[in-house]
């Protein structure tokens, strides 16, 4: 048998019993634009979460009050032998390898300028918190002082907060309340955006002296410091411990590797997008029914023509790669046919809802098409087999 014959003969079919074919092509296609959909907003979410935890640089090591136990959270400052201080940051400016400290407390409190109010989150930080975070000043600075005993009333506006207490003047250089508290404006941060929820637009920078001053607060509620890149973290780690240790008393503090937590994070992420296009995978198995019924009522409708081109010469493995063929083929097209299905719809997610994480991960189409052929292939294994094992004799009887 030439090959030109069985290319003809493989696609006789399709050409036959086309509503037939189309509809079994369409348990595949089906499937593949399930697992296509799922993994595009499965890797969407893995790229956005990633972006949004590493936007700030990956050298950073968060020390937290309170010390994590096994199979326990870090319940902070209300668990801490002892808190967190500005003098335990002022003690870690002075180790190796340290680019910026940055002591930091949260919270929310009422703003008052230009007879407008506006409740918003409070940030108290040290003066590097921009160099520590990448963040950047849209005009004035930061405020000039770092002394923690007699820290100055100035603070730094968020973009959203400039613009809805501040519209249409320059804000550097006024005064408005915080909490009730007089502080003069020195500065105002360039956009940034949403942070996993938090606005930090809508948000106002103080010195963390002050803030905790304000707040209430016996602590800080967290130190960042920023590595020089390059370093091992592991050796920042161990210096910054010991130091604490030998500081308090006793390891009561948690230390947080950015590094590490986006390892962690990577890595969950992956399982959950592989766990998502697993179950979209399982529509395949409906796939596979279909093309092995299929081709199994081919077989015994077509009895009569294998016998023929037994009769005429063709062995078993032509017989057999001939409804292969098809099988292979049908399940290739509906696969083709599923991607550019769940692409489409992807894109059209994306297109409409541009904030919506979307994104269609090409190994994953890849190995959906490659898996579409695979169970076409599969499939199709026991009826080309009986096929090829018809008796030509009884076969040309079958009518």
């Amino acid at each position: 048998m030439l090959f030109a014959d069985l290319i003809r003969l493989t696609t006789s079919s399709f050409l036959t019993y086309r509503m037939r074919s189309f509809l079994t092509g369409l348990g595949i296609a089906i499937g593949i634009a399930a697992v296509i959909l799922l993994t595009s907003i499965g890797e969407g979410l893995h790229q956005f979460v990633l972006s949004e935890f590493s936007q700030f640089g990956s050298n950073i090591i968060s020390v937290q009050p309170g010390k994590t136990q096994t199979q326990g959270g870090n319940i902070g400052v209300l668990g801490s032998v002892r808190p967190l201080s500005l003098d335990d940051a002022d003690l870690l400016r002075h180790l190796p390898y340290i680019e910026n400290v940055n002591p930091s407390v949260m919270g929310n409190a009422e703003l008052r300028a230009n007879g407008k109010t506006r409740r918003t989150t409070i940030f108290g930080e040290g003066r590097n918190f921009a160099a520590a975070f990448t963040m950047k000043v849209q005009s004035g600075s930061i405020w000039p002082d770092e002394d923690n005993s007699q820290a100055r009333a100035f603070v730094v506006l968020g973009a959203k907060v400039r613009q809805e207490l501040f519209a249409g003047e320059n804000p550097l250089g006024q005064y408005l309340r915080v909490g009730g508290q007089r502080y003069r404006v020195v500065g105002v941060m360039e956009p940034k955006g949403q942070v996993l929820g938090l606005d930090l637009d809508d948000a106002v920078f103080i010195p963390a002296a002050r803030a905790m001053e304000l707040l209430n607060r016996p602590g800080l509620m967290e130190v960042q410091v920023s590595y020089r890149a390059g370093v091992d973290v592991d050796v920042v780690i161990r210096t910054i411990t010991e130091r604490l240790k030998d500081r308090h008393g006793s390891e009561d503090f948690t230390l947080i590797s950015q590094a590490q937590a986006l390892d962690v994070l990577n890595s969950v992420l992956d399982v959950i997008t592989f766990a998502v296009g697993a179950l979209g995978g399982i529509s395949l198995l409906v796939g596979a029914v279909g093309i092995l019924t299929i081709m199994t009522m081919a077989v015994t409708e077509r009895t009569a023509e294998i016998g023929l081109l037994r009769a005429l010469g063709a062995r078993e493995q032509q017989v057999l790669v001939l409804f292969l063929g098809e099988a292979i083929l049908l399940s290739a097209l509906g696969g083709i046919m599923g991607l550019a299905v769940g692409i489409g719809i992807a894109q059209a997610v994306h297109f409409f809802a541009p904030s919506f994480p979307v994104h269609t991960p090409w190994l994953f189409v890849f190995l959906a098409e490659f898996s579409a052929i695979t169970i076409g292939l599969i499939a199709g294994v026991a009826p080309a087999m009986r096929a090829a094992r018809l008796d030509p004799v009884e076969a040309l009887h079958a009518e």
